[in-house]
């Protein structure tokens, strides 16, 4: 490491968890983040300051008015352009050290499986179910760990699904895909501005910890915030040997 990054790092660096080696474990990582709105705008400003090497950044949006209330990555002078674009910016603005990769477009699962491939940590920071459910397919069949988060109104929650671990539920345990689900939009339903900063900042802590290898994740853990309590409160999880996804390596490879 040069004299630049040991002073930009240094506070890390002073940590016995993370020190040179961990920072450089970092310099090295790769973190898929999908969704450049409410919750991966903490998530990817908080990877890129921390000195993640390579960010690749997938959302098929355009910056929005509506949006500025709580994404902090955009600005007013950017309305109208594509997320991704106004993401890396932001990015390099912050630390220009970091190689960030866009994809302007919506992943089919082909897509999505090459891209998870090439990722160390997945970060889930979409908006709706057929995103996730793909997402998290494409996780579970190539092995990686998923870092996923969610916000409406005023309550929050995060989980790790680490598929790495034959052990480890995946987000169709806890969510079975069934045709129930329905997505809240914050359009209709509304959001409070500063969870999705609690809330992407704690995927963004999760995911540097599973880079880092310190810790305990939330790996079989859900992890649910009452905004209007500021009330945290963790329900274990468990795999279901019966998922259509992660239940069993046959299932694996129909995906």
């Amino acid at each position: 490491m040069n004299d630049d990054q040991l002073l930009r790092y240094s506070r890390h660096i002073l940590l016995p968890q993370i020190g040179i080696q961990g920072q450089k474990v970092l310099t090295r990582s790769h973190v898929l983040v999908v969704g450049a709105g409410g919750l991966g705008s903490p998530v990817a400003l908080y990877l890129a300051a921390s000195g993640v090497g390579k960010l690749t950044i997938c959302d098929s949006d355009t910056v929005d008015l509506t949006n500025l209330q709580r994404q902090i990555a955009h600005s007013t002078d950017r309305i109208g352009t594509p997320k991704t674009n106004s993401m890396k910016r932001t990015l390099a603005e912050i630390n220009p050290e970091v190689d960030v990769i866009t994809l302007n477009e919506r992943m089919n699962m082909s897509g999505l499986l090459e891209v998870v491939a090439d990722a160390d940590v997945v970060v889930d920071a979409s908006d709706n179910f057929f995103t996730r459910y793909a997402i998290n397919r494409a996780c579970t069949a190539r092995r990686k760990p998923l870092v996923s988060g969610a916000v409406i109104r005023f309550a929050g929650q995060v989980a790790v699904f680490d598929l790495r671990n034959v052990h480890s539920p995946c987000y169709h345990c806890l969510f079975p895909e069934n045709g129930e689900n329905e997505d809240m939009r914050c359009a209709v339903m509304g959001v409070f501005a500063p969870l999705v900063g609690v809330i992407g900042s704690v995927q963004a802590a999760e995911t540097l910890k599973i880079l880092l290898d310190i810790g305990e994740t939330l790996n079989g853990r859900l992890l649910l915030l009452d905004g209007l309590s500021m009330e945290w409160r963790s329900v274990k999880l468990k795999k279901d040997s019966a998922c259509k996804v992660c239940g069993s390596d046959e299932q694996l490879e129909n995906l």
